[in-house]
């Protein structure tokens, strides 16, 4: 199984804005459509980064058990 994001465009007066329908804070801006497109690849991996260390953080104490479930290339 393969997991679909959706990336949204927006042309603005300073460029483009884009964000991602299923990852809430993955958002963007540049210059250009292309510009957009790659900050928006760098966005998802910082907010996915973020969120694991922050998970990380709160189950640090915890008996807990880890697996990965599979991979998303970005």
């Amino acid at each position: 199984m393969q997991a679909k994001i959706t990336a949204v465009f927006q042309k603005s007066v300073y460029g483009y804005i884009g964000y991602v329908e299923e990852i809430p804070g993955v958002n963007t801006q540049g210059e250009t459509l292309e510009e957009t497109k790659r900050n928006l690849i760098e966005a998802i991996r910082l907010v996915l980064e973020a969120n694991k260390q922050l998970v990380e953080e709160e189950i640090r104490d915890k008996e807990v058990t880890k697996e990965e479930i599979g991979k998303i290339v970005v």
